[in-house]
């Protein structure tokens, strides 16, 4: 068994899963980065071009969410699994695997989108100038859609490994080239054109195509835990079927947890955006651990990675929360200085962001569950989710008009996330047998 694999099985869970998440959490404020600037210079086209690039955001991070988070977890608990099972022969395979399906996926999503992104831009409000800005943005950035879903599956397939260095060191540099390069394509500084809203989704495709060619030649440079190859490799439905039956339910997951987040409200709401990515930090560490272990027998190992994962988590987010639920107008005003969206905004985080742990212990136990390999209850509890704070908030407000009543669903339906994932793990639902996370489990050895 490979050095790094071992690991994930025999070193103290604690530290590894710290020491495993720093490099996303760079990751993410790499990311965070290079969107601000982009929105910043993006802005200085005027007000239509700053309101079509937002419409296309929430798109851009469906895909994001589900390429990265979704299919990407996938990706990584199949990878995991196998060499926690010493299958290396499969684990190599899966490479491929994983880039057919990142094809397969980015060429939908280009499809759909170039197709149906005027009807899609007219429902979320657009017309006239911010149509045509959400439509020029829209159509580059989609039309290399493949492109992100080959390189969000590729770091997957590294972070399976156990290796999250790798796809941070390529995501830190590639942006560190990206955040000048967009204003220069936006503007025409130096030797550029200039291509106005065009220029941050070219630039964006530049920096994904670069990023895409690094990670697949250090796939095939030797240097990693895995060895793929073209020569011999025969496709086989059960390694696809391997990543798509925690993928595909993970997508769903996606989904619903966007259109929870949309019926949230407004700007307060948008700490959630901040939250998922950030418990992700930790979650694709927890995939790659869980999965290993999984496949090296080790569930009592396994348990307690998912249960420590999830206990850390909780307390990040619950600290988030209370801090936005203490100082809301520290947050909000990043946003916009009127004072209706202040009152209203400062309400919602007072009712909600306490209940923020709970989307900590959900989104931790859901990555977890991704490594195991079960995310029915999982997706049980987002669509529960969705069904309280939708269906909920609408009928608090038709009955009662005050708003607040709407965020009260919203904490509701976080309660009922989180601990529909907790029971569900608690209970049984990954070996079948109950699995409470007591003083004595967390500290038997593996």
């Amino acid at each position: 068994m490979d050095p790094r694999t071992r690991v994930l099985i025999e070193a103290p869970i604690v530290r590894t899963l710290l020491r495993l998440a720093v490099p996303n959490i760079l990751v993410l404020g790499a990311q965070a980065s290079a969107g601000l600037v982009e929105t910043y210079f993006i802005g200085k086209l005027g007000t239509e071009s700053l309101a079509g690039v937002a419409l296309v955001f929430p798109v851009l991070m469906l895909m994001q969410m589900m390429s990265a988070g979704a299919m990407g977890g996938g990706i990584s608990s199949a990878i995991a699994r196998a060499l926690g099972g010493s299958r290396r022969a499969d684990a190599n395979a899966l490479v491929l695997h994983a880039a057919i399906i990142a094809l397969a996926f980015g060429l939908a999503f280009m499809l759909a989108v170039l197709g149906g992104g005027r009807w899609l831009y007219a429902v979320m409000g657009a017309k006239g100038p911010s149509m045509d800005a959400a439509l020029t943005y829209s159509n580059w950035v989609f039309a290399g859609a493949v492109l992100v879903w080959l390189f969000n599956s590729l770091a997957a397939v590294i972070r399976g490994t156990g290796n999250m260095a790798v796809p941070a060191i390529v995501t830190v540099t590639g942006t560190a080239f990206l955040i000048p390069l967009s204003p220069a394509l936006i503007f025409g500084w130096g030797p550029f054109p200039a291509f106005g809203i065009a220029g941050g989704a070219i630039a964006l495709l530049a920096y994904y195509t670069a990023g895409t060619g690094a990670l697949w030649a250090y796939l095939w440079s030797g240097r990693n835990v895995l060895h793929p190859s073209v020569r011999g490799v025969s496709f086989r439905w059960p390694l696809f079927r391997d990543i798509l039956r925690v993928g595909a339910l993970a997508a769903l997951v996606t989904v619903s947890t966007n259109l929870t987040i949309i019926a949230g409200y407004g700007t307060g709401a948008r700490l959630e955006y901040l939250l998922v990515p950030l418990v992700f930090g930790l979650g694709a560490p927890l995939v790659a651990m869980v999965g290993t272990s999984i496949g090296a027998g080790k569930r009592g190992r396994a348990l307690r990675v998912a249960w420590i994962g999830a206990g850390i988590a909780t307390v990040l987010t619950e600290a988030i929360g209370l801090g936005a639920a203490a100082f809301p107008y520290a947050w909000l005003s990043l946003f916009d200085s009127d004072p209706a969206m202040l009152e209203s905004g400062a309400r919602y985080l007072r009712v909600v962001g306490p209940f923020y742990g709970m989307l900590g212990l959900a989104l931790s136990l859901y990555f977890a569950s991704q490594g195991a390999g079960r995310l029915l209850w999982p997706l049980v509890g987002n669509f529960v989710r969705l069904t309280i704070a939708a269906a909920g908030g609408l009928v608090a407000l038709r009955l009662t008009g005050d708003i607040s009543h709407v965020f009260l669903a919203q904490s509701a339906a976080l309660v009922a996330f989180g601990l529909i994932n907790a029971v569900s793990v608690a209970g049984g639902a990954w070996f079948g047998a109950p699995s409470w996370p007591t003083k004595t489990a967390l500290r038997k050895p593996a």
